[in-house]
């Protein structure tokens, strides 16, 4: 695939963390290709310490407390949210309610850059998705 920049959606960002077998080798492989750079949007950090708080991802708790320092030892980057970014989310008429979906695949799109998912919601926005 050649280097490539790809954002990650929380639950790829989280399985990562947490060596889960349910992410995809495909996704894995091109995470750990250190020709890539890996993102993870700060729309995550805050669907993370939301679904914690409201007691949704209970097994999140390390990562909860403080999920920059997360990002940075998995040695990723992060992706501030733009006004721009914000806009999109905003205006597509998809009728997709996350919010934090909306998000991330319209950072996805502006950047112009992968979104690693095994959502099939996500792969309905016009954007490059990663699933396998």
């Amino acid at each position: 695939m050649g280097e490539v920049t790809i954002l990650l959606d929380t639950h790829i960002f989280l399985w990562w963390l947490f060596d889960d077998s349910r992410l995809p080798v495909r996704i894995k492989e091109n995470i750990s290709n250190p020709a890539n750079t890996i993102l993870v949007s700060a729309a995550s950090v805050w669907e993370i310490t939301t679904k914690y708080r409201l007691g949704k991802l209970p097994e999140a708790l390390q990562v909860a407390k403080n999920v920059p320092i997360w990002i940075d030892k998995a040695g990723f980057q992060s992706l501030a949210v733009t006004p721009q970014h914000a806009q999109l989310a905003g205006e597509w008429t998809l009728p997709h309610r996350d919010p934090f979906d909306r998000m991330l695949a319209a950072q996805a799109k502006l950047e112009k850059i992968y979104l690693a998912s095994v959502d099939k919601e996500l792969a309905k926005f016009p954007v490059q998705i990663m699933n396998t």
